[in-house]
């Protein structure tokens, strides 16, 4: 019979790691961008008007919103990577709303196709409409329609998940907060080992002092000793 340590940190559940949720904001995300780099429009103009009656229009030209919600809700979703618990809070707030302007810039599609094709049939035919034109829906609109409404169901889980994340912080100890501020900031004073300064009142002290005062007279070999060490060896 296995026994459990009570004092063993619990794995967090699958759903709850920050990995996996926000890799998962983070495609979602994507997903919503690359819909724009594909064809959302089809669109037929009369014969009569123009030489080329085909015109297909991209997701990124027929709801340039979709594209610019996307790129937000990926920049949300790596943010929240690195923030802190208000920071997380934030981050699932714009993806969130990141994820309901994709949903609606995409109805907004599918609801008035014509709309969205409006810009590329006024380029081909210098009007926005023109009479016996058709546009025809591919499934892109559609796709990024669930995909954002994913996105913000993305951020409900972002805020959920991240209550039980923890910001790890790590501090280097100083070395001289390791040995103590009082030998950091002592310094050495006379007489003490190490100062190279000697005792005042020692015997060494008394000599040094005795040298320096003495008056007599130098004889050749003192005065040959200070020119060597670079002195006036006429100099008292």
């Amino acid at each position: 019979m296995s026994t459990t340590d009570p004092a063993a940190p619990r794995t967090a559940p699958r759903w709850q790691r920050k990995g996996t949720v926000i890799m998962g904001a983070v495609l979602l995300a994507a997903l919503a961008f690359g819909t724009t780099t594909r064809t959302w429009l089809n669109v037929a103009l009369p014969a009569t008007t123009v030489a080329t009656p085909d015109v297909a229009v991209s997701g990124s030209d027929a709801a340039t919103a979709v594209t610019a919600f996307a790129v937000v809700g990926v920049a949300a979703a790596l943010a929240a990577a690195i923030a802190g618990r208000i920071g997380r809070w934030i981050t699932a707030v714009i993806l969130v709303v990141a994820g309901v302007g994709v949903a609606a810039a995409s109805y907004r599609i599918i609801s008035d196709p014509l709309q969205g094709a409006a810009g590329a049939i006024g380029k081909a035919i210098g009007v926005t409409s023109a009479q016996g034109t058709e546009v025809e829906l591919t499934a892109m609109p559609y796709a990024a329609l669930v995909i954002g409404i994913l996105m913000a169901l993305s951020g409900i889980w972002l805020a959920l998940a991240g209550r039980h994340w923890t910001t790890s912080r790590r501090y280097a100890a100083a070395p001289a907060a390791a040995a103590g501020t009082d030998d950091a900031g002592s310094i050495a004073e006379p007489g003490t080992p190490g100062s190279g300064t000697p005792e005042i009142g020692s015997k060494a002290a008394q000599k040094q002092a005795a040298a320096e005062n003495s008056a007599e007279p130098m004889d050749e070999i003192d005065g040959w000793d200070r020119l060597t060490r670079g002195e006036d060896p006429t100099d008292k």
